[in-house]
């Protein structure tokens, strides 16, 4: 099986899940005229070109969404900026385009490809917010405080230009020098920090992204590590599955989006104006992530506690830092997956959302991906009636029927990944039937016993000696078989 065999089964998998994996025809012309017509500038958008904009993503990621600045302000304080693409400017209501987005509502990344919600002439080009080009964007302008805590904020609509598209892991690897011994100019300088000030402006953005991030740990925030399987393809054929591996750099990015997507939520609760949240209730099998703590001889309370939790997590990554990422799984999939929910202040009809248990903020909003999240671009449409002072372009009931849509298709989206991940991996095992390995349980339920090995990540269900097996124990497994086709995965215990 090839990379061709494995979008064939993406395509039929998306299908089955109720997912658009083409675009309609109408859709693909709509996008190419806007090519042909992009839209400028009005009187309402200001001119931030000047500023040293940049970005930080992965090396193949093409649909930019964010850019970012700051700058430093006495007593330790500094201002952030936080540029987000405007794709509500070339995706209206009532086309095309939109219904595709409404109806898929995320891009959707498999082992095959990624399948995204909006045209590539929009996602990765027009709406892309790619070096050395001019944007339209919607920009949160933020305060942040020496403690991490983010104060006054204000969002506003403006011109941006790129200066640097940067990539995680180089970036990374010159944050974890000492700033003494990091080159900065000269040959012996990376050529991607040549541009006078962006060194600068790296450390002042990991500066600020520690705070921020010291601030919700305070406040109860999760700091789990996961892993998630990448494939890693050579020639056009699968030849492994490697964990995602966390960095300094998409940490920075991470907090700075998490800051961005709270003031958002903040500014347009402030105006009384309605808004897609998105929350993470607490955990429904919190005492079985007490029984987990208790394995570790650690002790957490009775009720949910995000504090306790993160102290607990905390000092395990430091006692044990190889098995902290098996931990973070465990825990991750007790908490269970998030949701979105609508916001209406002053309607009773509307029930508050709880927040966002791990993150430890109580007011989110999802706005910083519009490119690939649909959330996001109703969120922005939102925004910028706030800004200009019109009458919201959703009702609570509609925004509350968007939310359970987006909810349903976002999970589509997941099984699919997981669908097609797991055809992939089947690929690779399927010489080493009879093979045991270490495993870590990452599902029990009334539709099966599931576990995680590595060396490749693969995740495949337990269909023999299952019993008495739960999220996070650890087991000995031996591979039974596997189905490319059906992306089965079968172990049993030893």
């Amino acid at each position: 099986m090839q990379a061709d065999d494995l979008q064939r089964l993406a395509i039929a998998a998306m299908r089955t899940r109720g997912l658009h994996p083409e675009f309609s025809a109408e859709a693909t012309l709509e996008a190419e005229a806007l090519r042909l017509r992009p839209p400028e500038a009005d009187a309402g958008v200001q001119d931030l070109r000047g500023l040293l904009w940049f970005s930080i993503d992965n090396h193949d990621t093409r649909d930019l969404d964010q850019l970012s600045w700051a700058e430093a302000l006495p007593g330790g304080a500094a201002r952030l900026l936080v540029a987000v693409a405007d794709v509500d400017v070339m995706v209206r209501p009532g086309r095309a385009i939109e219904a595709h987005a409404a109806a898929n509502t995320t891009s959707v990344y498999t082992a095959a490809g990624v399948f995204p919600m909006l045209p590539e002439t929009l996602s990765t080009d027009l709406s892309s917010l790619h070096e050395g080009e001019d944007r339209l964007a919607v920009v949160v302008d933020m305060q942040i405080a020496a403690d991490g805590s983010v104060g006054d904020a204000r969002l506003i609509r403006a011109l941006v230009h790129n200066h640097a598209r940067l990539v995680y892991e180089p970036v990374a690897a010159w944050l974890e020098l000492d700033p003494a011994e990091a080159p900065l100019t000269g040959a012996a300088a990376p050529p991607w920090l040549r541009l006078p000030g962006l060194a600068e402006q790296l450390r002042l953005h990991d500066d600020i992204a520690t705070r921020l991030r010291r601030w919700r740990v305070k406040s109860g925030a999760l700091s789990v590590k996961t892993g998630e399987p990448r494939p890693v393809f050579e020639h056009g054929r699968l030849v492994d599955l490697r964990p995602d591996e966390k960095n300094r750099a998409k940490e920075l990015i991470a907090d700075l989006m998490i800051a961005a997507n709270g003031a958002t939520a903040r500014f347009l609760a402030a105006r009384r104006y309605p808004s897609l949240r998105r929350m993470l209730m607490a955990p429904r099998r919190w005492d079985r992530i007490v029984a987990l703590a208790r394995q570790h001889g650690a002790e957490l309370p009775d009720q949910a506690d995000a504090l306790a939790l993160e102290s607990f997590l905390r000092a395990r990554r430091e006692s044990d830092p190889a098995g902290f990422a098996d931990l973070s799984l465990a825990v991750v999939k007790l908490l269970g997956s998030g949701e979105y929910a609508a916001e209406a202040p002053g309607n009773d009809q509307v029930p508050a959302s709880p927040g966002h248990f791990g993150l430890a903020v109580a007011d989110y909003a999802h706005s910083t991906a519009p490119n690939r999240r649909y959330p996001d671009l109703v969120t922005q449409r939102i925004v910028k009636a706030a800004l200009a002072g019109a009458p919201a372009p959703y009702g609570a009931e509609q925004l509350a029927a968007i939310a359970r849509h987006c909810t349903l298709q976002e999970d589509n989206a997941r099984k699919v990944e997981r669908q097609v991940l797991k055809a992939a991996a089947a690929l690779l095992l399927h010489g080493r039937i009879g093979d045991s390995f270490d495993a870590i349980v990452t599902g029990a339920s009334a539709k099966g016993t599931f576990v995680r090995i590595q060396r490749p990540t693969v995740e495949g269900r337990v269909v023999r000696g299952f019993e008495g097996l739960d999220v996070a124990d650890t087991a000995r497994v031996r591979l039974l078989g596997v189905d490319a086709e059906q992306g089965f995965i079968d172990f049993e215990r030893v």
